[in-house]
């Protein structure tokens, strides 16, 4: 195995070193603050004892098997020491070969939260399309508060329409997070039919979360769902804070919501005692 150097921790010693010898250069801890990221240059092309001479910049280019630099990766997360960021850059840059090993950590039960945050940053980085249909399993049964299934979600919505097929055959057989997560991603390609229908359903089937369906309706833009709006808006039920919300909606699909007085509502004088 290889060692998991820390980086940081020789950095930091090395900020130590080169401002004692330098300082006449800097006034105030601002000044070595400010001269920070060409001190790190210097770093980077400084050889070091601890590398055997090598320059810190150059001593992660040596390894180019994708097996063994993701190997890396996960070693440096489980044992608690931070990855370095050249490490991750060679990752990068060896790139497509890398894919496959970070889309076989992603599925490795074993493999700890921290390595596949990081693995899913980097094929984000790499603008992999390769995890695409791993993200959307990722999302059927999740759980409400799931950060793995939420980074995975953001990856989806950048990889571009070509998600949307895919997402949209998904939601049915995703439970009530998951199918609130799938939305939140095609919310990203507005101008499609069934997100439309997707948005609107959701809207009608959980008025405990009108306030969120009700801002991605306006967002769509399509005055069908008007009738849907003002009925809420008209609810008895609803609470101020899902009324403003909903009138907001309403306004930006040219619609004039109704007036409400919620003078009862403890909601509607919290937020009013917000604004003073």
């Amino acid at each position: 195995m290889f060692p998991c150097i820390n980086f940081d921790d020789h950095f930091s010693d090395f900020i130590t070193r080169y401002t004692a010898a330098n300082r006449q250069r800097y006034r105030n801890a601002d000044a070595v603050e400010a001269d920070v990221p060409r001190i790190y240059l210097e770093f980077l092309n400084t050889p070091a004892d601890w590398l055997g001479g090598l320059t810190p910049g150059s001593y992660f280019t040596q390894y180019e098997d994708p097996k063994d630099l993701v190997d890396w990766l996960q070693e440096y997360c489980g044992r608690g020491i931070p990855v370095p960021d050249l490490l991750l850059e060679q990752i990068e840059a060896v790139g497509r070969p890398c894919e496959k090993r970070l889309l076989a950590l992603l599925k490795d039960e074993n493999a700890g939260e921290e390595a596949k945050m990081t693995a899913i940053g980097l094929l984000r980085s790499m603008e992999s399309t390769l995890p695409k249909m791993l993200y959307i399993d990722w999302q059927l049964q999740r759980e409400e508060d799931d950060d793995l299934a939420d980074n995975g979600a953001e990856s989806l919505a950048e990889m571009g329409r070509s998600v949307i097929q895919p997402v949209l055959e998904a939601v049915p057989k995703a439970n009530d997070a998951g199918q609130q997560a799938l939305l939140d991603v095609l919310m990203h390609f507005p101008s499609s039919e069934p997100v439309f229908r997707l948005a609107l359903r959701m809207f009608r089937e959980h008025p405990e979360k009108r306030s969120l369906f009700a801002s991605y309706l306006g967002k769509l833009e399509d005055p069908r769902a008007l009738p849907d709006l003002l009925a809420a808006a008209n609810d008895p039920a609803l609470g101020y804070v899902d009324y403003v919300e909903v009138r907001a909606a309403i306004e930006r699909l040219g619609g004039e919501a109704p007036e409400r007085s919620f003078d009862e509502d403890p909601e509607f004088w919290y937020m009013k005692s917000l604004d003073q």
